[in-house]
């Protein structure tokens, strides 16, 4: 089944892809950058089986969105905050997305808390973890690689998470 675009789902009208790597590569261009974007690829992606059922794990949510309202020229950091708690809203306005298929008003399609709490009160995840983490969306490899990547996973041994849920703008 192909799923639909909220301008699909509010219109009918069916939609094109947006062509996120040749947009990319094409304002990369623009700027003036003499070398062509580089995507991220891992020649071996490790796999590793669950050591236990996810009915008896803690689960860690991971989103790309900010707990402040940044800048496009913000400095970035890793972010954060309660999941018994958390904020009525999140950021996301400085990120780039397609504006004209989606929008940032439902919090759960970007940040399921509601739902992931439902599916422990029903005994399909066994916990949800203590806090949630706000990735940065940092457009340097490196960055992400050497710094942001191993501070959430330093989080996420702190919060004692068995799996994480990354579910980006």
């Amino acid at each position: 089944m192909i799923s639909r675009s909220f301008r699909e789902a509010a219109t009918g009208a069916m939609a094109e892809p947006i062509g996120y790597m040749e947009r990319t590569r094409r304002y990369y261009e623009a700027q003036g950058f003499g070398k062509a974007y580089t995507w991220a690829h891992f020649d071996d992606v490790p796999f590793t089986p669950l050591p236990k059922p996810v009915s008896d794990s803690t689960l860690v949510l991971i989103t790309t969105m900010a707990l402040y309202d940044r800048g496009a020229s913000d400095v970035r950091h890793v972010a954060s905050c309660s999941t018994g708690e958390p904020p009525v809203r999140l950021y996301g306005d400085d990120l780039s997305w397609d504006r004209t298929a989606t929008h940032l008003e439902d919090r759960e399609s970007y940040f399921p808390i509601n739902v992931l709490n439902e599916l422990v009160r029903r005994g399909r995840i066994g916990a949800l973890a203590d806090r949630f983490h706000c990735a940065p969306t940092e457009y340097s490899q490196r960055r992400t690689r050497q710094a942001d990547a191993p501070e959430i996973l330093k989080r996420c041994r702190e919060d004692r998470a068995d799996i994480a849920l990354l579910v980006p703008i």
